[in-house]
């Protein structure tokens, strides 16, 4: 089979990391099928995924490997993995510990909308942005 034949078919899994060593990962509430987040994931944090069933991503600004809850206790436990057709993003369904899974303090990181059919400056409206959870009292200031 052909390189990309093979990544789009074959059963090996063959993460393809972008250039700083990362891919894409989407993580959706396994029961409801709610978008919670998108981080990213080094090698490592996909391997410790794997092998844990916890999940693990890699924070770009923090320049680390996290375990998600390891600071707020709200983990997630992955249900299922799979990978997109040329392996360059990463979709876990988890079940979702804790009241949120956005350090904001809410259920979802995607809590705005954004209006369709504008031109110019556009302003985000709030939709499910109730806070499930008090991030100052959760996570470290240095966050």
């Amino acid at each position: 089979m052909a390189a990309s034949a093979e990544i789009e078919e074959g059963t090996r899994l063959q993460p393809k990391f972008d250039a700083d060593g990362l891919v894409t990962a989407i993580a959706t509430d396994a029961a409801t099928g709610e978008l919670l987040m998108v981080a990213h994931m080094n090698a490592e944090a996909l391997a410790k995924t794997i092998a844990s069933g916890e999940a693990h991503y890699f924070s770009r600004s923090r320049k680390k490997l996290w375990r998600k809850g390891e600071e707020s206790g709200h983990t997630q436990r992955v249900i299922e993995m799979r990978v997109d057709c040329d392996q360059d993003a990463v979709w876990i369904k988890v079940e979702q510990g804790g009241p949120g899974a956005c350090h904001t303090g809410r259920r979802s990181c995607f809590y705005r909308a954004v209006p369709l059919g504008q031109s110019g400056e556009v302003t985000l409206a709030f939709r499910d942005a109730d806070r499930a959870f008090d991030p100052a009292k959760t996570y470290k200031p240095d966050r």
